[in-house]
């Protein structure tokens, strides 16, 4: 039995790799956000390091029941701190590498959810 829509009817994360993510065949190279509502922003951070307050303090003011953290290429969780807006808000947030937050964000959007995915791409760098 199929169970998902043979179209998603929102905006999704349509391909990655390392250092970028698509969005509706648009490819992305620096940290974003994105609603299942259609709302897209920038996410002023290049490496996790870079993260603080005032990036969940963002999450927080958006209009959903569920954020998908993307921490990057690797799984790393965000300080509890920083997390404080969003719980006063009752916004759940799940943490995940940026692959699998996209993964996640599209199932979600696609059936129906009010999610937000924050995607933290890093600069990928070479070793030319």
């Amino acid at each position: 039995m199929k169970l998902q829509p043979d179209r998603i009817e929102t905006q999704s994360v349509t391909a990655y790799g390392p250092g970028w993510v698509a969005i509706q065949g648009e490819k992305i190279t620096h940290s974003v956000l994105i609603t299942s509502e259609g709302v897209r922003l920038d996410w002023h951070c290049q490496n996790f390091e870079d993260l603080g307050p005032k990036h969940f303090a963002q999450l927080a003011e958006l209009d959903v029941e569920l954020v998908i953290f993307g921490s990057g290429e690797r799984l790393r969780f965000p300080r509890p701190e920083w997390q404080v807006g969003l719980m006063q808000r009752r916004v759940g947030l799940e943490t995940m590498d940026t692959q699998a937050a996209c993964r996640t964000y599209n199932i979600l959007a696609g059936e129906g959810r009010k999610v937000a995915a924050a995607l933290l791409i890093e600069s990928v760098t070479s070793n030319d």
